[in-house]
Formats: C-alpha cells, sequence, structure tokens
C-alpha cells in the first residue's frame, strides 16, 4: 500500500512539473510582448504556439522565414480575421530562439 501512495505521489508530481515546462514560455517571448496575443497551450487574441507547431509541422521554411516574416511585418488571415501586428524590433537572435521553442512543442 505504501508503495502505491509513494507511486502516485511521484507521477502526480511528474505530471505537475511537466504541465510547468510545457507551459512556460521563454524569457524571449516575454520581453518581446508576445504573451500579450499569445500563450503556450490556449488562445489568446492570436493562436496557441502549440497550434502553430502542429498547423507547420515539418514545414521548415515556415519557421526560418514564413513565420518571422510575419512577426516583423505583421499579417493576417492564417489564423482568422484578427491581425498580427508587425513587431520589427523583435533581434534576428531572439527571433531565432522564439521559433525554436514553438518548433519544438
Amino acid at each position: 500500500m505504501k508503495s502505491i501512495v509513494i507511486s502516485m505521489a511521484v507521477a502526480a508530481g511528474l505530471m505537475v512539473a511537466g504541465s510547468a515546462m510545457a507551459t512556460d514560455m521563454p524569457a524571449v517571448a516575454k520581453k518581446n510582448n508576445c504573451t500579450a496575443c499569445h500563450s503556450v497551450d490556449k488562445k489568446v487574441v492570436g493562436p496557441a504556439w502549440k497550434d502553430v507547431s502542429a498547423k507547420y509541422k515539418g514545414d521548415a521554411a515556415a519557421f526560418s522565414t514564413t513565420l518571422p516574416n510575419k512577426v516583423k511585418k505583421g499579417g493576417s488571415g492564417s489564423w482568422g480575421k484578427m491581425p498580427m501586428p508587425a513587431n520589427p524590433k523583435v533581434s534576428d537572435a531572439d527571433m531565432a530562439e522564439i521559433m525554436a521553442f514553438i518548433k519544438g512543442l
């Protein structure tokens, strides 16, 4: 009985830790104000980043060109009527980190 309780406690702890790690936005996303419109796992104003990752899975050009261009120049139509405002001040290094995070979801 004691081993079952311990196993359940360990499993619960791992689930909580995994959930916390999965939903933590990288600091660079917070720094560039991405969190005002996006979250990792639910739609806010813009799509959840997990949904973006799933939509473009296997499309390397999306993460190296298409999505960074949309962030820098803005755009609309991919996820509904709400436009993505331009954010041209995101540095190339920050963009690479953000895209790697989204791609890895």
